[in-house]
């Protein structure tokens, strides 16, 4: 049973709308703010205390210390009461478009070449504000379940979310403690040997290499255990699976998966460069994917609706940024058109 209902209100200011989805540690939930409009709200499970809550909150306080348009934005922390007792929760912008897990499978046998090369880069531009602090703050959970993927004035954008592992590193060894999800974590890590920059390097290559291939990297069959094995034998480059790929993005993914971190990219900020200097400077690639989904269609229907009626232009775009999350082959006939939502003009 979830830990809010829908039409529960929280405080003075949010209604609780649906579940968007659950982890282990935490549901979010689609919530509207009284006067700000759509925001989503994080609720962490299974917190046995005041202490522990608080530990939890940090993630908020990480997030609100970066500020970059590529690091989802916080608006609220606190607690509230559920039918499990008292639990911490953190209110953050809320992205129609929905998770890169989401994007990926919707792109299925593979994300165009250059627009998995664009999330690639959007995801370093964030993250390397991150290890750009002093010591630096390290994700240490990269997954296609916290990049979100939405659009705007300028076109695609990428948020890095879930910083709810964040740490930062001690400032001597630049390391921090190993936690989690297996399939993105570093060899290194599964060792025991601490996480670093390079270990978040290593995780946005894993999301880009499943871009690009719909595989894994050093995939034995079991990429949910740790199964070091794996890492003895050498990486097959994108292109093996997909012609598409350059030999450029090989290198550069190549690069990000080196299993000794010692040899590996080392930070987001020298990723995002080396992805910069490759940057093909051209319209994205139409997109080739299953016809769109009859709710796809309706929602599509209904944003051209509201988009018709005073002060609903930003709620249109968010339906129609929901519409090409849920099938991606409608951002051909109507990206142009959410962009210029985005930036208020209707035509």
């Amino acid at each position: 049973m979830a830990l809010v209902r829908s039409g529960e209100r929280i405080g003075d200011s949010l209604v609780v709308d649906r579940m968007l989805g659950e982890g282990a540690f935490a549901e979010v939930h689609r919530v509207e703010h009284r006067y700000l409009g759509w925001q989503a709200m994080k609720v962490f499970k299974r917190v046995a205390s005041e202490a522990e809550t608080r530990e939890l909150l940090d993630e908020a306080r990480l997030l609100s210390t970066l500020g970059h348009r590529h690091v989802i934005r916080l608006f609220d922390v606190g607690t509230l009461p559920t039918a499990e007792g008292r639990r911490g929760y953190f209110t953050m912008e809320y992205v129609p478009g929905g998770t890169l897990e989401r994007f990926v499978a919707a792109h299925r046998p593979a994300v165009p070449t250059d627009v998995a090369a664009e999330v690639m880069t959007q995801i370093a531009a964030g993250l390397a504000v991150a290890h750009g602090q002093d010591p630096p703050v390290l994700h240490r959970d990269l997954t296609t379940a916290n990049i979100l993927v939405g659009y705007d004035g300028a076109g695609l954008r990428i948020r890095i979310s879930d910083f709810g592992l964040a740490k930062r590193a001690d400032p001597f060894t630049r390391l921090a403690s190993a936690q989690g999800t297996y399939a993105f974590m570093a060899p290194e890590v599964m060792r025991s040997g601490g996480y670093s920059c390079a270990g978040d390097v290593w995780s946005v290559g894993v999301l880009a290499y499943l871009m690009l291939t719909d595989h894994l990297p050093y995939d034995d069959g079991a990429p949910f255990a740790p199964h070091h094995a794996r890492f003895t034998r050498p990486l097959l480059p994108p292109s093996r699976y997909n012609e598409t790929v350059d030999e450029e993005l090989d290198r550069i993914v190549t690069g990000a998966l080196t299993v000794d971190p010692w040899l590996r990219t080392p930070t987001a900020r020298e990723l995002g460069d080396a992805l910069a200097a490759r940057r093909v400077r051209a319209p994205v690639p139409a997109v080739t994917t299953a016809e769109p989904s009859p709710r796809a269609r309706r929602l599509v229907g209904d944003a051209h609706e509201l988009a018709r009626t005073p002060g609903g232009l930003q709620r249109a775009a968010d339906l129609l940024e929901e519409a090409i999350g849920l099938s991606p082959r409608l951002a051909g006939e109507h990206a142009h058109t959410l962009i210029r939502w985005r930036r208020g003009v209707v035509m």
